[in-house]
């Protein structure tokens, strides 16, 4: 049976999300425990409480060790960090390969009405500054003008009455 055409209810959706997040809490707080637990195994197992009784030259030789120990736990701490720094290094650099393989994606473009002045200012910059004007291109070209005869405005009847005996005359040929 499947649930194609349904969609899950707003009430449903933020029930299943606020039990997602109580199961997470309990999950953070299980972790939180945990790192804790391991702290104290791991300073148990390589930090045994110091012998402090006994003479000077017994507590010079403790601290002659403790000086030793931690050489060497800043020694892998440096390691670790390097270890660390070149894998950052690397991540980096495959995500940008990542990006070329994957190529970069063009956004689709708006439409922009701009006039040929601003193109040519956008492409030549704004020291350029060009003036389109169409019309001082164009060649100047004198127009004759013919008069024609004005037509006195005379009686609206008396011009139906001339076009009444053409229509008669074309009917009649």
């Amino acid at each position: 049976m499947t649930h194609e055409g349904k969609r899950m209810t707003s009430s449903r959706r933020h029930h299943l999300k606020s039990v997602m997040l109580q199961i997470a809490a309990t999950w953070i707080e299980q972790e939180k425990k945990d790192l804790v637990a391991a702290k104290e195994a791991y300073i148990n197992e390589n930090c045994p409480a110091p012998a402090l009784s006994g003479d000077q030259a017994a507590l010079i030789e403790a601290c002659k060790k403790l000086y030793q120990a931690i050489d060497k736990l800043d020694e892998s701490r440096y390691d670790a960090m390097v270890k660390v720094e070149k894998a950052d290094k690397e991540i980096a650099e495959l995500k940008l390969k990542v990006v070329d393989l994957a190529g970069v994606k063009k956004p689709a473009l708006k439409k922009v009405r701009m006039s040929a002045d601003a193109m040519l200012k956008a492409l030549l910059g704004s020291k350029h500054t060009v003036n389109m004007d169409l019309r001082a291109n164009l060649k100047q070209v004198k127009k004759e003008v013919k008069e024609e005869p004005t037509e006195q405005v005379g009686d609206w009847r008396k011009n139906i009455e001339d076009k009444a005996d053409r229509k008669k005359m074309f009917e009649t040929s």
